[in-house]
């Protein structure tokens, strides 16, 4: 007998990654689980990654999770990291409370991760304290995702920022060149990489490379938010070939 799970998923109306990278885990997964999954997205009008669009875009986010809650999804997952820390240091404590309550009023209460909180979470589960990471945000956006890190305790030693702010422009990045330019970070001091700090950045399939290459752990923004859906909905947390925080001998 095999389990089925309806995650949904929260995302900015621009945004096709998402939709493709945690999919592609969760489906990856082990046979022997014998698990299906099926995904359920509602969006959030945003075109440009500017500090006015991820404002009016966050405010459509309560409406999305009661969508979802119409289709009694087990699990809901707000899925642009700069979404959320762009409204201040701490701010995904605020919105995954307040998004969940939105399930609990519609009598289908579910659980409730934004991509920059399981971020953080999987930083300290994995107890870094200083890292490399690489965004594809404009530097005054890119600054803010330091300071969100720092204000919980994460010194990002090194980034490198590629200055995209058109956010379908962000998706059609080649992933292939992220090795090489985590080559150019300082990673010798580091705990940890961050490879990709946006759902929408490609990462997947070089987050095994780099592993490899650098010895140290490596998470995506969507790695982090597959190991808090599979957490929360108590399964095992393993994906294979997507880096040590999804290698399942972290669980609860």
């Amino acid at each position: 007998m095999s389990d089925s799970f309806r995650v949904g998923l929260i995302v900015p109306s621009s945004n096709v990654t998402m939709e493709t990278e945690i999919p592609a885990m969760l489906r990856a997964r082990p046979d022997h689980y014998g698990e299906t999954f099926t995904f359920h997205s509602s969006r959030m009008r945003m075109q440009s990654v500017t500090q006015e669009e991820l404002e009016r875009m966050d405010e459509q986010s309560e409406d999305c999770a009661t969508l979802l809650s119409d289709a009694r999804c087990d699990v809901l997952a707000y899925a642009c990291l700069i979404g959320i820390m762009a409204q201040g240091p701490g701010y995904h404590e605020e919105s995954e409370s307040t998004l969940h309550q939105r399930t609990v009023e519609n009598d289908a209460d579910a659980p409730v991760v934004t991509s920059a909180g399981a971020l953080v979470r999987a930083l300290e589960r994995l107890e870094a304290e200083e890292i490399a990471l690489i965004a594809p945000y404009v530097e005054e956006l890119t600054q803010t995702v330091i300071d969100y890190f720092e204000s919980a305790g994460v010194d990002v030693i090194d980034y490198e920022t590629l200055e995209c702010p058109d956010n379908l422009e962000v998706a059609q990045l080649d992933q292939r060149n992220l090795v090489s330019i985590a080559d150019d970070l300082d990673t010798d001091a580091a705990d940890a990489l961050v490879l990709s700090s946006c759902v929408q950045m490609p990462s997947l399939n070089a987050i095994q490379a780099a592993e490899d290459r650098f010895g140290l752990p490596v998470f995506s923004a969507a790695t982090a938010t597959t190991y808090e859906i599979l957490d929360h909905l108590e399964v095992s947390t393993q994906v294979p070939g997507a880096g040590r925080l999804l290698s399942g001998g972290l669980n609860r």
